[in-house]
């Protein structure tokens, strides 16, 4: 597989620097045939038992419809020597097996097995194709939240069928061992997670919340002085200091901090939200659980995980960052200078 994707990535780069439309590749009818087997033997849906597609991307198959028999007849009939790779004549892999030992059963009960599991596996792709835009109806009917870094659905229509599931989490990489055991998981315990190679599944009042497992922030930022800081590309924080005089408003925009300068101690942190932080919500008297305070605001755990906080020099949240300030730390008329942090 590790050779694979080093041939496969070669081959793209390749493409783009020729500016070309495509990278044929010379798999055949046999090869499509041990492709569909591999995948039945290991478990698969409708789309394993389809094969490899003709088309994937810019990569083509146009020799999918010719057996390696007709291939070598014609070679033969044009003088074109070839290279029969030798450790295909070995039996020692899942793939080398059906070819030596397994197919040339299935041919001694039918002659016509090859072909017939080729052209049963093209049909079977007209099939998918049309319970793929029927699937794509109902993922479309229970999406419920979209971003870049996440998909959120409504559980109770996903769980309806298996293949649905099936539909929406292969494409993140998730095993069908993994999605069976989602599947059955009818009890739709909050908190349950599952993950894939990039991607994390969690269940979340009654709600499927598909999210890039690296967009979970991790970061502890320092801001020392004021200035701009970049924690990552797509979020920068803005710190300064100015005099307080008659005209000032404080700016009432989420996105904003506007607090008295002289309560807070540099240096600031900025940091992801933990277990058992507590502030004092702007308006508020009393100390607050901050993930008491995000779950009133029907804050997702996946949201409360990406929820990042301010802190000062003592430890003491004075933003929760586009959400809340620390009342503790808000301005008033005795106010002289006012610190904004704006995200």
């Amino acid at each position: 597989m590790a050779a694979r994707e080093l041939r496969y990535g070669y081959f793209e780069n390749l493409r783009k620097d020729l500016d070309a439309q495509g990278i044929c590749v010379a798999h055949h009818r046999d090869d499509q045939v041990e492709t569909v087997l591999i995948n039945l033997i290991r478990g698969t849906g409708i789309h394993g038992l389809t094969g490899m597609a003709p088309r994937n991307g810019y990569v083509l198959r146009p020799l999918l419809a010719v057996s390696r028999e007709e291939i070598v007849k014609y070679l033969d009939f044009i003088g074109q020597d070839y290279v029969t790779d030798s450790t295909n004549m070995v039996a020692d892999i899942a793939r080398n097996k059906l070819r030596l030992n397994i197919i040339p059963l299935l041919h001694d009960i039918n002659p016509s097995a090859s072909e017939n599991i080729a052209t049963t596996a093209t049909r079977l792709r007209s099939a998918e194709d049309i319970l793929n835009h029927s699937f794509q109806d109902t993922v479309n009917e229970a999406l419920v939240e979209k971003t870049e870094d996440m998909m959120v659905y409504d559980a109770t229509k996903i769980l309806e069928n298996e293949y649905t599931l099936y539909y929406i989490l292969k494409p993140y990489g998730f095993a069908p061992a993994q999605i069976q055991q989602i599947f059955y998981n009818k009890s739709m315990e909050s908190g349950r997670e599952w993950s894939s190679a990039g991607h994390t599944l969690l269940m979340d009042r009654g709600r499927l919340v598909i999210y890039r497992t690296e967009s979970i922030p991790t970061k502890q930022m320092k801001l020392p002085i004021e200035g701009n800081y970049v924690y990552h590309d797509d979020l920068k924080f803005r710190v300064k200091i100015v005099e307080r005089d008659a005209d000032f408003e404080v700016i009432k925009d989420r996105n904003y901090a506007c607090l008295d300068a002289d309560k807070v101690k540099f240096p600031l942190m900025v940091r992801p939200f933990m277990v058992g932080d507590r502030f004092v919500p702007f308006g508020m008297k009393g100390s607050k659980l901050l993930s008491d305070f995000l779950t009133d605001a029907k804050k997702s755990l996946y949201e409360k995980r990406c929820q990042l906080v301010v802190t000062d020099s003592n430890g003491d949240i004075i933003w929760v960052a586009n959400e809340r300030t620390d009342n503790r730390f808000r301005v008033t008329d005795s106010t002289a200078r006012v610190l904004v942090i704006c995200c």
